[in-house]
């Protein structure tokens, strides 16, 4: 009998803003790949509407409220869902804000903002639920969401492209922290999906923007990153994979500027 390196049975995966449009698409693939999904999120009713969704795929999934951006809030849940449970093997941090606001028009508010939605809560969750994963000692995955906009200096989103490359250093500065512990720490680079926070700044140029530096020459779909999403979340299948920038971008990447 073949062995399935995608077999999530028996472990359970913490959505950190999972109620959003690609977190949610990434929590069904990972419930309908046997994960007891928590899907975490401040707005309840699409948190529920998540949950249902798993369910219909054949998993097992319950909603959260949190702010990612507290830690109380994070570690009150990190007990509700071990009171759920009994564990956390996965944890998948998604929460995002954006703005196209010109460089110069940046306030500070805003950059504090988009910061603390995108990388401080970040840092907050692999704090809290990943020293749970280095204390209880049976190993763990936590896979943050980044953006092609981390690194080629093409998006107008100046501060959403800062908050992202400082979300690839974390990525990387935890996968060797946390390694010993065979906790593994990696990041999906998405390419351009539309989703909620970027639907309103794609204008007709930009849209031409974009897919003059795609070579597939598409947006992607959501559920093209569920594969990456599974795939980090299996030991059995990337267990020797840390520190990794998944690119999930149409080819994006491959674009020498």
């Amino acid at each position: 009998m073949a062995m399935n390196l995608f077999d999530l049975t028996g472990k359970t995966a913490v959505i950190i803003g999972g109620n959003s449009t690609l977190g949610g698409t990434m929590a069904v693939a990972l419930g309908g790949h046997g994960a007891d999904v928590a899907i975490v999120g401040r707005n309840q009713e699409k948190c529920e509407e998540v949950v249902k969704r798993v369910e219909e795929a054949g998993g097992k999934a319950k909603s959260f409220s949190a702010d990612a951006t507290k830690a109380e809030d994070l570690q009150r849940v990190l007990g509700e869902v071990l009171a759920w449970t009994g564990r956390c093997d996965v944890l998948m941090n998604c929460p995002g804000k954006n703005s196209a606001t010109p460089f110069f028009e940046i306030t500070m508010e805003e950059w504090d903002s988009i910061m603390e939605v995108n990388l401080k809560s970040v840092v907050l969750a692999c704090q809290i639920f990943g020293k749970y994963m280095v204390d209880k000692g049976e190993g763990g995955s936590i896979i943050n969401i980044s953006s092609v906009s981390s690194d080629p200096p093409l998006s107008r989103v100046f501060t959403y492209s800062a908050s992202k490359a400082a979300v690839n250093n974390v990525t990387k500065y935890l996968a060797r922290e946390f390694a010993p512990a065979r906790v593994r720490v990696n990041a999906i680079i998405p390419g351009f999906f539309p989703a909620e926070q970027n639907r309103k700044i794609l204008s007709p140029d930009r849209v031409e923007a974009i897919m003059r530096h795609t070579p597939m020459n598409r947006f992607g779909e959501a559920e093209e990153l569920q594969g990456a999403a599974v795939y980090l979340a299996s030991e059995k299948a990337s267990g020797f994979v840390t520190g990794t920038l998944l690119r999930v971008d149409g080819g994006f990447g491959a674009i020498t500027i």
